[in-house]
């Protein structure tokens, strides 16, 4: 279950999110360039705060304007747009930097296919590669709710299908509500249950 009602003042205007369903979707949020869709992202993270913020996943109400539940506790993985892997870590300290080694970590590795790389750094990976190292992190700290941040911008086509897959894989697998923000139709058109147009 999921529970998002967010005001946020942009550039002297609101921008307004309104998401509330009982079982898992997949949402994309759509709009022109500056018009508030990452910081909607923040907001529903706890990396920004809002004029009316209220959100729960589950049972979990992690903001209601009075209590606003800290980053770290929030169960929210957040894959960013340009990945934010530490360049001076492994692929293997990357992914185990939230999280210490454990049975469920190491089933991410098997299944997003980057056994092969854990001693390899981030500049030598290719952007699938990186991608799914990243989406390992994120996912290591086994979320309740999955914030996608223009996943696919700087990828080719090839490996931009690849990680429309990958997706489509963790949606049906974990069953979690997704939030995508892009600006891409293929995504939307790939991805979204519904679509969430800011203006």
């Amino acid at each position: 279950m999921i529970n998002i009602h967010i005001i946020k003042q942009i550039n002297q205007r609101n921008v307004q999110l309104n998401i509330q369903a009982e079982l898992p979707k997949i949402y994309a949020i759509v709009g022109r360039s500056g018009v508030g869709k990452t910081t909607l992202l923040n907001t529903i993270a706890g990396i920004s705060k809002a004029e009316t913020c209220f959100i729960q996943v589950n049972e979990d109400i992690l903001s209601d304007g009075e209590h606003i539940r800290k980053v770290q506790n929030r169960q929210i993985g957040y894959l960013f747009q340009d990945n934010q892997l530490f360049p001076h870590m492994t692929v293997y300290e990357n992914i185990h930097y939230m999280q210490p080694e454990h049975d469920f970590t190491n089933q991410l590795v098997e299944h997003l296919s980057i056994k092969n790389c854990l001693n390899q750094y981030p500049s030598t990976l290719s952007g699938g590669e990186a991608q799914r190292v990243a989406l390992c992190r994120v996912l290591s700290v086994k979320p309740n709710l999955l914030l996608l941040d223009e996943p696919f911008s700087s990828l080719d086509d090839e490996t931009k299908e690849e990680g429309i897959s990958l997706i489509k894989y963790i949606y049906q697998t974990w069953q979690i509500p997704i939030i995508l923000v892009t600006h891409s139709k293929l995504e939307v058109e790939s991805l979204a249950d519904e679509i969430i147009e800011i203006k």
